[in-house]
């Protein structure tokens, strides 16, 4: 008689090797996709009830998602060194938050939901002043705020080594070209996809009279691409305390808030010009439902960003 060698039934299933974490076997394979989107069988949705964007949305939390989808290389590395985060944490939330709360009066205000996304995710916000990315990189919790890398013109900032030491120190900053070369196209899609979160300033450039420009699809297009997150965020009170030909605020520690609204997922089948768009009425709506709590009821009439 032949030894049956079926497993019994009652034996537990062999444990995945930890090589095989869900996230990087779709890495290998080449698709990018959510944490819980892999391990849900097909079909679920028809059992729970439980919509695909509902499930991204509660896949955000997942620690897996921190270890990034792709192995760092030489180029990526360094944005994820520990060494370097730490030495950001004294310069961010130390001397550099006391040399702000010098010269401005600060309000941070942080939806629950922001505290809980792990990995990478695209940072969205107006842009007002030279404050707004200092006031963004402190202002958000350092959970998910210690990798969080700044692209700046590479013309500027990264051609003389002291600009460019000072914003990698600080500011984790990648470089973006702004002469059509390209040589640093694409650099944001691998630092995503390596685990690093980045801020984007869709408008382009800061605002010249303080109204909120129509906000370019990019950053829409990199956060569905690769199947993270975009977190909402409102600077109020950067155009009023340093306007475009400032080099430092007005005297009188002006009023300046920043406030970050619930991350947003990118619904299925919604184009990238439509998700940016919500997207921007999301910001809209944090800066106008927080401009008179934050700037005074006496701050006078805004204009219209809408």
């Amino acid at each position: 008689m032949e030894a049956d060698h079926r497993r019994p039934a009652h034996d537990p299933a062999p444990a995945r090797p930890p090589h095989q974490l869900p996230a990087q076997l779709a890495a290998q394979q080449g698709a990018l996709r959510p944490v819980a989107e892999q391990q849900t069988p097909s079909g679920a949705d028809e059992e729970d009830g439980t919509s695909r964007s509902a499930r991204l949305r509660q896949s955000l939390s997942s620690h897996l998602r921190s270890r990034g989808w792709d192995p760092l290389d030489e180029d990526t590395r360094k944005y994820r060194s520990r060494a370097r985060s730490s030495l950001r944490f004294v310069l961010q939330r130390g001397l550099f938050r006391a040399l702000v709360r010098a010269n401005v009066t600060q309000t941070v205000q942080v939806a629950r939901r922001v505290k809980s996304v792990r990995g990478p995710f695209v940072l969205v916000a107006n842009h007002t002043s030279h404050l707004d990315a200092p006031l963004l990189a402190e202002g958000l919790p350092w959970a998910q705020a210690r990798f969080l890398s700044t692209g700046v013109a590479a013309d500027y900032w990264f051609r003389p080594w002291y600009k460019r030491l000072f914003v990698r120190l600080l500011f984790n900053a990648y470089p973006i070209d702004r002469d059509g070369s390209r040589k640093n196209s694409g650099f944001s899609r691998r630092l995503l996809r390596s685990g690093v979160p980045i801020l984007v300033f869709p408008e382009g450039g800061r605002q010249k009279t303080g109204v909120m420009g129509e906000f370019k699809p990019g950053a829409a297009a990199l956060a569905s691409g690769v199947g993270i997150p975009i977190i909402p965020a409102a600077l109020v009170g950067g155009y009023e305390a340093m306007p475009k030909g400032r080099s430092w605020p007005k005297p009188g520690r002006p009023p300046v808030g920043v406030v970050f609204g619930d991350p947003m997922m990118a619904h299925e089948g919604e184009s990238v010009v439509d998700y940016m768009e919500r997207v921007r009425a999301q910001v809209v709506d944090l800066y106008e439902s927080t401009y008179e709590q934050i700037l005074g009821p006496e701050s006078g009439p805004r204009e219209e960003n809408r």
